[in-house]
């Protein structure tokens, strides 16, 4: 059994389009309401759901011709069936109550993206009830769908649920606010295990909001499993099988806070940090772009270093040039002036052929090169004008080998980069070193005052380190709780290390404390990393755990509260690479962040704290 969590949610939303139908092969046309054109109306968060996974060919090609969102005004089709995708709220369901009273579709197939609660399908029935006689005649199917989550790629997805950090870790903010963010990731990873239709071992560290989501989706499990049959009955016998269950590992941004904030150097996560990729989508000045599985080159070089792409392009460019050259010759295109040979008709006629039949494929292959010749430029602009070479060489120095070279280190926060690259940097090195020199921090506050960079974070980040080594100091121990343990969950030997800063460097690059933690997860042997993990198994019952299978495991969903990025995601991938016998790794988030994103949730918590003085103005980033 592998894990495929695209290919299940594209199952879920055809069988919707399909009106709910097993959509069938052979299927003639003219057989019914599924055959007709329909109408899809959702609303914003279905609209990001459904985005990635298919495109607006895609659509038409399931029957839909026209689609619309749930907030906008819009015209009456009284003969054509509508499916509404959308969330449970109260404003939802109000619309589709207005739409169905004013005969606005022939009929209506209503799909929630999670369960829908009681009151809700009672508010609806009472608002169809209070109708004229056909409203509730017009209402042909309601169904809870299950996939309120956003599959951006095969083994990523993202819940969309953006600022939990900030919430999560907000002082004042309320208990019930807390407990309700936690219920909606448990619904949200709830719908991820559905659409799977497996249920896993819960795994995650003591303490802190890893623990509460996992407490959370337990209960949730549990309680749904007493219902026979439930969501997880066809899928029971395959589980049983093949005698694999994944496990899913819950973590907590503040597990390692660095890898949110520090500059990369890969493609992706370069055209992501700097150029702003959402949903797959990139937008230039100029252009608009798709960045998926569709695109080869995406998909062969988006995690290689921006020097080695800008490489590849050119030399996908030069083959590109060849292979033109070669049909032109072949075609008598490049004899300017040569006369033309009747004894070598056939051979001539067959070369044009030929050149007719390779015209698509050089054409889509002239297109990619010119899109990935924008992108990269555009790349290459923002390096030189912000020097980010200098800023990725800097924090992974820090990173990996645990030194830094103070002059480099001030030059750049005095130098070129914008305020939010002077203050990521700085944090990184914070976070770097266990007690860096007092005279070295004091020397990295004034410059970042000089270059008018707003403290907030820089001081949050302090303070809650000053805190954590004060907790550390008391309790004789090391904690495992949500207050971080900074230094030693940074690319140590071992999450229990004693010395802090300690570096681990594998033969192709520096492997995160995230991956070596979910390694060990899969592997279930004895490890001082994660033996007082706490292990949550929905289908064991509550009193003991001498039942409780720990692993080996070989298909994981490791999931990243508060924010997760594509530096993470690239490392869960290397893991997965290089794995023997093979692994399976699905990666998910609350959202997924650039580190300028991030960096402004940690200057909003310090500002919530009276820190840094002054306000951010580091633009407010969207969920992805």
């Amino acid at each position: 059994m592998t894990l495929s969590l695209r290919r299940k949610q594209l199952d879920v939303i055809v069988r919707m389009l399909h009106l709910s139908q097993q959509q069938l092969s052979n299927a003639g046309e003219g057989q019914g309401e599924d055959d007709a054109y329909k109408i899809l109306v959702m609303d914003q968060p279905c609209i990001s759901v459904l985005s990635p996974v298919l495109k607006l060919g895609d659509l038409r090609h399931h029957g839909v011709t026209l689609t619309l969102n749930i907030d906008r005004p819009r015209q009456a089709v009284p003969d054509a069936p509508a499916v509404y995708f959308v969330r449970p709220t109260p404003g939802n369901v109000d619309r589709l109550a207005a739409d169905a009273a004013a005969g606005l579709y022939g009929s209506f197939h209503v799909n929630f993206s999670t369960s829908v609660p009681r009151s809700l399908l009672e508010r609806l029935a009472t608002a169809c009830a209070a109708a004229p006689p056909a409203c509730a005649g017009r209402v042909a199917r309601v169904a809870d769908q299950y996939i309120d989550f956003v599959c951006l790629e095969d083994g990523l997805f993202s819940l969309a649920q953006p600022r939990a950090y900030v919430a999560l870790n907000d002082p004042a903010a309320a208990d019930t606010d807390i407990t309700a963010l936690v219920d909606a990731v448990a619904l949200g990873l709830f719908c991820v295990v559905v659409t799977l239709g497996v249920v896993p071992v819960i795994r995650c560290a003591r303490g802190g909001p890893a623990e509460m989501v996992a407490g959370a989706l337990d209960a949730r499990l549990r309680d749904h499993l007493l219902a026979k049959p439930n969501l997880f009955t066809e899928a029971a016998s395959a589980a049983v099988a093949s005698f694999q269950r994944p496990v899913l590992c819950l973590f907590d941004r503040n597990f390692e806070l660095s890898v949110g904030v520090q500059h990369d150097w890969s493609y992706r996560p370069l055209v992501h940090d700097v150029l702003g990729l959402k949903q797959n989508i990139l937008k230039l000045p100029a252009e608009k772009y798709e960045l998926d599985d569709s695109d080869k080159f995406w998909v062969a070089n988006s995690w290689s270093p921006f020097p080695k792409v800008a490489e590849e392009i050119e030399a996908q460019l030069a083959k590109y040039k060849q292979d033109v050259d070669e049909v032109n010759h072949r075609t008598g295109g490049g004899k300017v002036g040569a006369e033309f040979d009747g004894t070598d008709l056939i051979g001539n006629t067959k070369h044009l052929m030929n050149a007719v039949n390779s015209l698509p494929e050089l054409t889509e292959r002239k297109k990619m090169i010119d899109k990935h010749t924008n992108i990269a430029t555009s790349l290459l602009g923002h390096i030189k004008e912000r020097s980010l070479d200098g800023y990725c060489d800097c924090e992974n120095d820090m990173l990996v080998n645990g030194t830094v070279d103070r002059n480099t280190l001030l030059s750049l926060l005095r130098g070129k980069g914008t305020k939010e690259d002077k203050l990521r940097l700085a944090v990184t090195y914070l976070l770097s070193f266990e007690t860096p020199p007092s005279s070295e921090l004091e020397q990295v506050e004034a410059t970042l005052r000089e270059s008018e960079v707003d403290m907030c974070a820089f001081q949050y980040v302090k303070r809650i380190k000053a805190l954590n080594t004060q907790f550390a100091a008391a309790s004789g121990t090391a904690t495992k709780s949500n207050i971080v343990d900074w230094a030693e969950k940074l690319y140590g030997q071992s999450i229990s290390a004693v010395t802090a800063g300690v570096k681990n460097l594998l033969s192709d690059g520096r492997q995160l404390a995230l991956t070596r933690t979910v390694e060990a997860l899969m592997e279930g042997k004895p490890n001082p990393e994660v033996d007082d993990y706490l292990l949550f198994d929905p289908r064991a019952p509550r009193s003991g755990t001498g039942g409780q299978f720990k692993g080996p495991f070989r298909e994981a969903v490791v999931f990243m509260i508060g924010g997760g990025n594509y530096i993470e995601y690239k490392s869960l991938m290397e893991l997965v690479q290089h794995s023997q016998p093979s692994k399976h790794v699905i990666y998910g988030a609350t959202e997924i962040l650039s580190g300028s994103e991030f960096i402004h949730q940690l200057a909003e918590l310090g500002q919530k704290a009276g820190l840094g003085g002054g306000s951010s103005n580091i633009p407010l980033g969207s969920a992805q």
